[in-house]
């Protein structure tokens, strides 16, 4: 079987799981600077789904790093699959979090109060795009493992 780029155990997932990881990281980071994140529930859901997003993407980059170095891809079909639902279920939270935190950072800038200071809101906005680019890794790689998956099934 044909290694596909970008499924488990290849040096593309290792770097697709590394910048979700960043991604994950900088928009927790950048959400944890305001100190009145709280004050939303969308935000509140952002920072809790990178929560959840950041060790998933960390432990299955140390399983590529682990089978790129051993030259040994993952094909079991069990441990695929639970990759596949894990990162599509994973997938559809951050995109969900990352749209609702853009509109809610839309919704404060664009209203006729000052309800949000410029300098926290532009952190704020950093956040979601850094949650939007980490949601465009983690689909990448699912889609990878999803087309992997019936190959090492049907074997």
């Amino acid at each position: 079987m044909d290694e596909l780029p970008g499924s488990v155990g290849t040096s593309a997932s290792f770097s697709l799981r590394l910048g979700q990881t960043m991604f994950s990281s900088a928009s927790l980071l950048f959400m944890s600077l305001g100190v009145e994140f709280y004050s939303y529930t969308a935000f509140c859901y952002l920072v809790t789904i990178m929560g959840l997003v950041i060790p998933w993407s960390f432990t299955l980059a140390l399983v590529d790093g682990y089978s790129v170095l051993v030259k040994c891809p993952i094909r079991q079909p069990g441990i695929l699959l639970i990759i596949v639902v894990g990162d599509w279920v994973l997938s559809t939270l951050i995109l969900a979090a990352a749209c609702s935190t853009a509109s809610v950072v839309d919704l404060l800038l664009n209203t006729h109060g000052s309800f949000c200071p410029p300098k926290l809101c532009s952190r704020y906005r950093i956040s979601a795009v850094m949650a939007f680019l980490s949601w465009f890794l983690s689909m990448a790689s699912s889609l990878f493992n999803l087309w992997l998956l019936p190959s090492v099934i049907l074997i």
